[in-house]
């Protein structure tokens, strides 16, 4: 697959050294109702890492800057509660990892990656797929989105959240999120991303441990949580990875490709 990378992108990623923190923890968020999120995968390499969205019963969609995952745990709520979950819970280990092949570490354009996993899941009350049959129109500035995950729940904290956490971002137009008062093109906020936080004056926001986690809006998924500097700064608002129609057709041809694979 060629790629055509943004030459804008290309020059300021070396001109610009910024601290960014690939997902993020859920800023003033709320724990939601256990198993109401059926498709949430906790992702594993040693230790919980990421988040993840389950799209089939053999496929996970995440961030490609989640790396070196091993295992997926499904039908999780509470990372810790193992024995009183064992009844609810699925845990399949990675077959296969997919990188987009235009992902860009250094741009961090088109963060996405599919895992394919070693036995199909079966389909349950608390394991479910989010099936993904068409292209979602892109969300306008002002839409109120929900993100989920593990992550953090406040910017020094040393763990993860225990429970699966939501909170509702608001989407920021892609030419503020590129200005001078926010990221400055460093990195170019490109049109395989969209920019969402605070909503208002409330504190919202996805840091460490989100990544690859769904962005929803109006319960359809639109992203992948990406990147964002710190977490909860109004200014710097969470980045997700934009499930364009290419990169749509990109999950729906990988997943047919290696299915016999």
């Amino acid at each position: 697959m060629f790629c055509l990378r943004d030459f804008i992108g290309f020059i300021l990623s070396a001109l610009f050294l910024i601290k960014f923190s690939h997902g993020s923890e859920i800023i003033n968020g709320r724990e939601v109702k256990p198993h109401s999120l059926p498709y949430m995968a906790l992702l594993e390499s040693s230790t919980p890492l990421c988040g993840g969205i389950l799209i089939d019963p053999k496929w996970i969609l995440t961030a490609a800057h989640c790396k070196k995952i091993k295992t997926v745990l499904l039908g999780v709520h509470s990372i810790k509660e193992k024995k009183k979950e064992q009844q609810f819970r699925q845990i399949r280990k990675v077959k296969r990892s997919v990188p987009h092949p235009c992902y860009d570490s250094k741009e961090k354009n088109n963060d996405l990656m599919l895992l394919k996993l070693d036995k199909a899941v079966k389909q349950t009350k608390w394991v479910t797929p989010l099936k993904l049959n068409k292209v979602v129109k892109e969300p306008a500035a002002g839409s109120v989105c929900k993100v989920a995950g593990w992550g953090k729940t406040k910017m020094d904290a040393s763990t993860m959240s225990d429970v699966l956490m939501s909170t509702n971002v608001t989407v920021i137009d892609r030419m503020k999120c590129n200005s001078k008062d926010y990221y400055n093109l460093a990195p170019y906020i490109t049109r395989n991303m969209i920019c969402a936080g605070w909503n208002g004056k409330i504190k919202a926001d996805t840091c460490q441990g989100d990544s690859g986690g769904p962005i929803l809006c109006n319960e359809d998924l639109v992203g992948v949580t990406s990147f964002g500097r710190d977490c909860g700064i109004q200014n710097k608002p969470g980045v997700y990875a934009l499930l364009t129609e290419d990169n749509l057709n990109w999950v729906k041809k990988t997943m047919k490709k290696t299915l016999l694979q």
